[in-house]
Parts: structure tokens; sequence; C-alpha cells
């Protein structure tokens, strides 16, 4: 099965979120980085990877993305805490 990720980008004053799925983690958020991703996050300047969760499927990748852009602010923040106390740019541990 191929592999799926969904992931969360903030900007760097922390005050907005982007959640995104893509089964190539790297290559996507290097494309926010040099602004060749999504409209919001050019405007929006949110380039910094702050959480992300592997799948084994682009289904369930593609649910739990659905599941989290549902989701108010306060609930997000509260998941990227907690696996990322220091709300740092984990870009750098993509494998």
């Amino acid at each position: 099965m191929e592999r799926a990720h969904v992931y969360i980008l903030s900007n760097k004053n922390r005050t907005a979120l982007y959640v995104g799925y893509t089964i190539d983690l790297k290559r996507r958020v290097l494309e926010h980085k040099n602004k060749r991703g999504a409209k919001f996050t050019k405007r929006y300047s949110i380039f910094d990877l702050v959480y992300f969760e592997e799948f084994n499927s682009k289904y369930n990748a593609r649910k739990r993305e659905h599941q989290l852009k549902n989701w108010h602010k306060e609930w997000k923040w509260n998941l990227i805490k907690e696996n990322n106390t220091e709300l740092k740019d984990l870009f750098d541990q993509i494998k």
C-alpha cells in the first residue's frame, strides 16, 4: 500500500493553520515553502510544518484530513501542542 500523510502548517507567528494531505510530504511542504502550494498558504505565509500523521492509505489520510478541517481551531492547536510542545518547524524530521 501507498503511504500518505495529513499535515498541518502554520505561519511564523502561529496565528493561522492550514490542513492538507499528500502522498509525498517532503515535496508538498517544499512546494508550500517555495510559494507553489495552495493560494491560502501563499497569501498568509503559512510555511512551517507543525504537525503530521502517517497513514497506510490515501483513503484514510483523506478521511483524517476532512475530520481535522472540521475541528475548531482550538482543538487543532491542542493536537499540535500535544506532539510539538515548542511549536517548531518539523520539516527536518521528514524521512
